[in-house]
C-alpha cells in the first residue's frame, strides 16, 4: 500500500515538475512586450507562429483579466477573453461583443488556457488561439494593425458574469505579427543624442519646428545600428513624427543649434539644402533597429555632416505655453556591417494638388514610383537593384489603408507592406519578412484609401494633420543616388470635371486663379473645389477620373539635384495582372476543413494511445 502511495506521489510530483517546465519555458519564450496602461499595470507579452499566437497578460489586481480585439478601439463588435484565478485554479472564458456593447459568451471557445498563477498583488494568465479560428466571433489577427482592448477589475467573474471594469480599461494599437528586429545591441555601445530644448510649441493645431545639428566627428567610418526616440514625458500625443534630414556639408557653423519653425518665409535659407531623408519616425513606433548586416553610415565624405530634424506638433486643443525638449537618440558602433543603408521617400508629392473630395465613406489615391524613374536611378548606380528591409507607411486622419504595391513587366507581385487598418495615432517601420529585390524597370505604386464621410469641405495635400499625405519609406541597401520617387495626378484634368475652362495667366499667386467661367471667375483653384457641389455619386466619378490621370514625376537625387526625368509627364502603367489576396484557412473550402479536422482528430487519438502504451 505504501509503495502505490509512494508511485502515486512520485507520478504526481514528475507531472507538477513537467507542468512547472512547461511555464518557465512558455514565459522564456515570449519575444514582444509592451506596457498597455499608463501606469504599468497591465503587462502584455506574446509571441508567434505561423498558425497560433500565445499571450501572458500580468496585471496588478486580484481579480479577472479582460484582452481583447476590437475593429476600431471600441468595446462594439470585439472579440474578447476573461479570465484570471479563483482559489487557486485558473479559470479562462471566450467572449464577444454585439454592435450595443452587450457581452455574450462565445459557443466556439476557441481560446486556450495556458497556466495561471496569482500572488498577493498581480495575477498572470497565458492563452493562445489560432490566428484564423473561422469563428465570425473572432477577430483574424493577420499583419495589420489591431486595435487591443484591456480592462480589469478587483473581483473574479461571478455566476452572473464579469462586473463592469470602471476606469481600469483602455486600448492600444500594436502590430502583433510585424516581424520586429530581435537583434539586440551592447548596453555599452556609445550614441549621441539630437534634442530640443524647451521648444515654445506654437498655440496652432500644426506646427513643423525644424533644427540643424551637426554630427559628431568619427576618426573613421561608423555604422548608425539603431535609433530611438526620445519623447518627453507627456507629450506622447503632442509630438506625431521626426524626419531627420541629410543637409549641405558646406553649412555655416553659425546657423547650428538654431531652431526655427519650418515652412517659414522667414526660416534660414541653409534648411532649404536639406532634402534627403536619412530617418523617419511616425507617433506610437518604437524606433528602427538596423538588421545585422546593414547600417547608416557616418564619417565618409558622402555621409551626413549636418542633419537638420524636423518635428511635426500636433496641438487640436491648442494648448498654450508648451514647452518641448523631444528627439532622438542614436547609437553607432566602428563595427562596420557589409552595406551601407539608404531611404527612398515614394509616394504622392506632398501637394495642393492632392485633393479628396468631402463626403465619402471610400476615396483612393495613388502616387506612382515610376518605372521611367527606378529605371534611370538604378541603371546609372545600382543595375543589380537594390533589398528593400523595411517601410513605414504615413497617411493622416482621414487615412483607413495603405499598401506600396510592387510591379515587376506590368504583372503585380505581392506588395511591399500593408496595413488594411491604419491608425493615425500608430505607425512603426514594417520589417519585411524577407528582403525585397527592386530592379531596373520595376515601379510601384502607394496606394491610400481615406475616409471623409463628416467632411463637408475639399481635403488638401498638405503639412497639417487635417491635411492628407500619402507616402510611404523604403529603407533600402545599398544606397544609392535616389531620394524621392513620387509623383502628382495632372492638375488640369481635375479642373476640367468641376466645368474650370481657363486660368489667369502669367500665374502670380499661389492657389493661382480662375478665370472662367464666371462662377468660378476670380477664385483660387481651392475655392473652386470647394465651390463645386459634391455627392457621393460626383466624388465617386471624380476618384475614377482622377486616377487614370496622367502623373507628373518626381525623381530627385541628394542635394537638391534631380534625375533628368524628373517633371515628366507619364500615364499611370497598364497591369497585366494583379496579385492574389493571400489565402488564409477559412479561404479554403469548408470540405477540406473538416476533413483536416477529422486528420487533426485521429492525430490526437494516436498520439494518446501511442503515450499510454509507453507509460503501461
Amino acid at each position: 500500500m505504501l509503495c502505490k502511495r509512494l508511485y502515486f506521489c512520485t507520478l504526481v510530483l514528475f507531472f507538477e515538475t513537467l507542468r512547472y517546465c512547461e511555464v518557465l519555458s512558455l514565459r522564456a519564450g515570449f519575444r514582444h512586450s509592451t506596457i498597455l496602461d499608463a501606469h504599468g499595470k497591465y503587462r502584455l507579452r506574446w509571441t508567434y507562429d505561423e498558425n497560433t499566437v500565445t499571450f501572458e497578460a500580468e496585471v496588478e489586481t486580484k481579480g479577472y483579466i479582460g484582452f481583447g480585439l476590437s475593429p476600431n478601439g471600441a468595446m462594439a463588435l470585439s472579440d474578447i477573453v476573461i479570465g484570471g484565478v479563483e482559489k487557486g485554479k485558473p479559470y479562462l472564458q471566450d467572449y464577444f461583443a454585439d454592435s450595443s456593447r452587450k457581452v455574450h459568451r462565445d459557443v466556439e471557445q476557441n481560446y486556450k488556457l495556458e497556466y495561471g498563477m496569482e500572488n498577493h498583488t498581480h495575477t498572470v494568465l497565458a492563452f493562445s488561439r489560432d490566428l484564423h479560428t473561422c469563428d465570425k466571433s473572432d477577430k483574424d489577427i493577420t499583419e495589420n494593425t489591431v486595435r487591443v482592448i484591456w480592462a480589469y477589475h478587483n473581483d473574479d467573474v461571478g455566476p452572473s458574469g464579469p462586473k463592469y471594469h470602471g476606469v481600469n480599461r483602455g486600448r492600444k494599437s500594436l502590430r502583433l505579427l510585424n516581424p520586429t528586429s530581435t537583434v539586440s545591441i551592447s548596453s555599452e555601445t556609445p550614441f549621441f543624442d539630437l534634442t530640443n530644448l524647451n521648444v515654445p510649441v506654437p498655440s496652432k493645431d500644426t506646427t513643423y519646428w525644424c533644427q540643424l545639428f551637426r554630427i559628431p566627428e568619427v576618426p573613421r567610418k561608423h555604422h548608425i545600428i539603431r535609433i530611438k526616440p526620445l519623447i518627453q514625458t507627456g507629450h506622447e500625443n503632442l509630438v506625431h513624427h521626426i524626419l531627420l534630414y541629410q543637409c549641405d556639408s558646406k553649412l555655416n557653423e553659425s546657423e547650428l543649434d538654431f531652431g526655427h519653425e519650418c515652412y517659414h518665409p522667414n526660416m534660414p535659407d541653409s534648411f532649404l539644402t536639406c532634402e534627403t531623408v536619412i530617418f523617419a519616425w511616425a507617433i506610437g513606433g518604437e524606433g528602427l533597429t538596423y538588421p545585422q548586416h546593414v547600417g547608416l553610415s557616418i564619417g565618409t565624405s558622402i555621409d551626413p555632416v549636418y542633419v537638420l530634424m524636423e518635428v511635426h506638433y500636433d496641438n487640436p486643443t491648442i494648448e498654450q505655453g508648451v514647452l518641448d525638449s523631444s528627439g532622438l537618440r542614436l547609437f553607432y558602433s566602428p563595427e562596420l556591417r557589409q552595406y551601407d543603408a539608404g531611404v527612398i521617400e515614394t509616394g504622392i508629392w506632398v501637394s495642393l494638388y492632392h485633393m479628396l473630395p468631402p463626403g465619402l465613406h471610400e476615396y483612393t489615391s495613388e502616387g506612382h514610383c515610376t518605372q521611367e524613374c527606378l529605371q534611370e536611378a538604378l541603371d546609372h548606380e545600382r543595375p543589380s537593384g537594390v533589398r528593400v528591409f523595411a517601410v513605414l507607411l504615413h497617411s493622416h486622419l482621414a487615412g483607413r489603408a495603405i499598401r506600396t504595391r510592387h510591379f515587376r513587366d506590368r504583372e503585380e507581385l505581392q506588395p511591399l507592406a500593408q496595413d488594411d487598418e491604419f491608425d493615425f495615432n500608430f505607425q512603426e517601420f514594417q520589417y519585411l519578412q524577407e528582403e525585397r529585390l527592386l530592379l531596373p524597370g520595376d515601379n510601384l505604386i502607394t496606394e491610400c484609401k481615406y475616409n471623409t464621410n463628416g467632411r463637408s469641405n475639399m481635403t488638401w495635400g498638405g503639412l497639417s494633420t487635417r491635411d492628407e499625405m500619402c507616402l510611404s519609406y523604403l529603407l533600402y541597401y545599398p544606397r544609392i543616388n535616389l531620394a524621392r520617387c513620387e509623383s502628382l495626378p495632372g492638375i488640369t484634368g481635375q479642373l476640367k470635371f468641376i466645368g474650370v475652362k481657363e486660368i489667369q495667366v502669367p500665374v502670380m499667386t499661389w492657389p493661382f486663379i480662375i478665370k472662367s467661367p464666371r462662377k468660378y471667375s476670380n477664385l483660387t483653384f481651392t475655392e473652386a473645389m470647394d465651390k463645386f457641389k459634391w455627392s457621393k455619386k460626383r466624388g465617386k466619378a471624380f476618384n475614377e477620373m482622377v486616377l487614370q490621370l496622367p502623373v507628373n514625376v518626381r525623381c530627385s537625387k541628394w542635394d537638391q539635384e534631380e534625375w533628368s526625368i524628373q517633371g515628366v509627364i507619364v500615364s499611370p502603367p497598364e497591369i497585366k495582372s494583379e496579385a492574389a489576396p493571400r489565402l488564409t484557412p477559412c479561404s479554403t473550402a469548408p470540405e477540406l476543413q473538416r476533413g483536416g479536422a477529422v486528420l487533426t482528430a485521429l492525430c490526437f487519438v494516436f498520439s494518446v494511445r501511442t503515450w499510454i502504451s509507453l507509460w503501461l
